[in-house]
């Protein structure tokens, strides 16, 4: 079988990175910035996995083949779904609510065929810890502008140290769950 062109429903740079880094061939397409809020009572599984099915479908609409990728990723700290923040502000509170608990980063996996005209949907979870944050760290944190376009307002990837892994994917807190992925390409070129 003939290995599908993949195209990469997103704008997001890590996601891209994380791709490349991981060796896949790709062309990066975004969707349609509507990015609809969670419905009240929806988990954070769903809510991803909605999104990143959204993602992946207006991408395939657009194209004659190929399989799409698409991608969205939340912080969920008790009931609470956490997604980018849109200003300071928010990003502020964001960090106040992590500040010293527990969370999880949830990433909606979809695997669009195009060809096929339909979706494979999976979810992956990461268990972290956020230190104690005084105001002084998160004002520099903020100062920085790194929490820009993140959910949770923070990027694990900066080496900021006051996030800490728990259980699960590196690359999933950071945007993309290439374990997930890559089992999710194997069960679609075994099918």
């Amino acid at each position: 079988m003939e290995r599908p062109h993949l195209i990469l429903a997103s704008r997001s740079p890590r996601r891209k990175q994380l791709l490349a880094e991981a060796g896949y061939s790709f062309t990066a397409i975004p969707p349609h910035d509507d990015e609809p809020k969670p419905l009240p009572h929806e988990l954070a599984e769903t809510y991803v996995m909605r999104l990143a099915y959204l993602k992946a479908a207006d991408v395939a609409r657009s194209l004659p083949a190929g399989l799409v990728i698409g991608c969205d990723t939340v912080v969920e700290c008790g009931s609470l779904i956490l997604g980018k923040p849109t200003d300071r502000p928010d990003a502020r509170r964001i960090l106040h609510t992590l500040s010293g608990r527990e969370h999880r980063v949830v990433s909606g996996l979809c695997l669009w065929d195009i060809q096929a005209g339909h979706g494979q949907l999976r979810a992956a979870e990461t268990k972290l810890r956020m230190d104690p944050l005084d105001e002084q760290v998160i004002e520099e944190y903020l100062d920085s502008g790194q929490w820009v376009g993140k959910a949770g307002a923070f990027g694990y990837q900066d080496r900021i140290g006051w996030v800490h892994i728990l259980e699960g994917s590196e690359s999933n807190v950071v945007g993309l769950p290439l374990e997930l992925l890559a089992e999710m390409l194997q069960e679609f070129a075994s099918s």
